[in-house]
């Protein structure tokens, strides 16, 4: 099998503005690549850009991608490991892009076994149940939300923070309060909070049953992960600064988390996920599957994913909920409240609309 062309499209997704830590999202800034084979078989991978959190944009990424696409043309689809060393090759990091092409890959070899992508990956079909997430705001209209969410039957709802410690700790007070203690309840600080201030807001927030925290600290403070996991009362899951399984084994190493959230967009996709969760599942270490903004397509690899690992027992997969004004993909993962569910169809399952397409920019390679 031989790469033929490569299609990669500026999939630009309006949303309604969404706040984290470290800043507002108005659009979300993904790139879709559809990569062609002389066997007829076409490999559909996505991409979500955080440039305030990966260092990638948008337009890098669509960049990038044209470099890839060349560099693999005419070139074996189905060697997955020797296809993705080449472009580690070509430019360092940029694991957001990477991953669009990582998908493509194992979308194009799980449909030529003519297996779904989480049977090739050899697992089976589980429950997922994803939380939902409240962006920072008021504490009053972020605990008008959570009532919101605890309407419509949402189990587990993630809240970001990292702002004002003293106001971050009003926020979880106000929600709790809101919503009582049947509901779950997540945070994900982005790395806001300084170094100073991390263990007394956790410590403030510890009376509110907080399931975990997401990255208290920038990763530039990771030599000081290890005490504050230590003294922390809520547990301590790592996000940004695990983008590798190299980062893994160092945290673990030196017991700086207790949990690590995965993400392609860090990874660089699957084949680094996969070496992710393996080191993390050894140290009896669990992992949760989250994301950027991406749409459905990505949000069913990570589905697929998600089922075929075991030792991924958390899940924050509700990224295209997070105010994407449009949904343009065919097919792939769906949802049931907060209950997620895919077909057999061989690969990730999932397309998007050509009319859709055919409103974006983009190139052939």
């Amino acid at each position: 099998m031989k790469i033929t062309k490569t299609e990669i499209y500026m999939f630009k997704i309006p949303m309604v503005p969404f706040t984290i830590a470290t800043g507002t999202m108005h659009f979300a800034q993904n790139v879709l690549i559809k990569v062609y084979t002389d066997e007829g078989i076409i490999g559909l991978g996505e991409c979500s850009a955080f440039p305030m959190i990966v260092g990638e944009t948008q337009t890098s990424c669509y960049n990038h991608a044209k470099d890839f696409a060349t560099f693999w043309k005419g070139k074996n689809p189905l060697e997955i490991k020797e296809r993705l060393a080449e472009i580690d090759t070509i430019i360092a990091g940029n694991y957001t892009i990477k991953s669009a092409f990582d998908i493509a890959l194992y979308d194009i070899a799980s449909k030529a076994a003519n297996l779904p992508l989480y049977a090739f990956l050899g697992g089976s079909k589980k429950a997922i149940e994803s939380d939902l997430t409240i962006g920072i705001g008021a504490p009053d209209d972020m605990a008008a939300q959570a009532i919101e969410f605890k309407e419509k039957g949402v189990s587990m709802i993630k809240v970001k923070l990292g702002k004002d410690p003293k106001t971050d700790i009003e926020r979880i007070q106000k929600i709790r309060t809101a919503i009582g203690n049947s509901i779950k309840l997540r945070i994900d600080a982005n790395q806001g909070w300084s170094k100073e201030d991390a263990l007394p807001v956790l410590q403030g927030l510890a009376p509110y049953d907080i399931e975990f925290c997401e990255q208290p600290m920038h990763k530039y403070y990771d030599d000081f992960l290890p005490a504050l996991c230590a003294a922390s009362p809520i547990p301590i899951m790592a996000d940004e600064s695990v983008f590798t399984h190299h980062d893994a084994r160092k945290l673990i190493a030196n017991k700086a988390c207790q949990l690590i959230n995965i993400k392609f967009s860090k990874s660089g996709g699957i084949q680094e996920a996969i070496k992710i969760q393996e080191i993390a599942g050894n140290n009896n270490m669990a992992c949760m599957m989250g994301g950027m903004l991406e749409s459905r397509l990505a949000l069913s690899a990570k589905m697929h994913f998600a089922m075929a690992h075991d030792n991924v027992k958390y899940y924050d997969m509700d990224t295209c909920l997070l105010g994407h004004l449009e949904d343009p993909i065919i097919g792939g993962v769906q949802f049931s409240g907060m209950h997620l569910s895919i077909d057999d169809t061989a690969g990730h399952g999932a397309d998007v609309d050509p009319a859709y397409l055919s409103k974006l920019e983009h190139c052939v390679i």
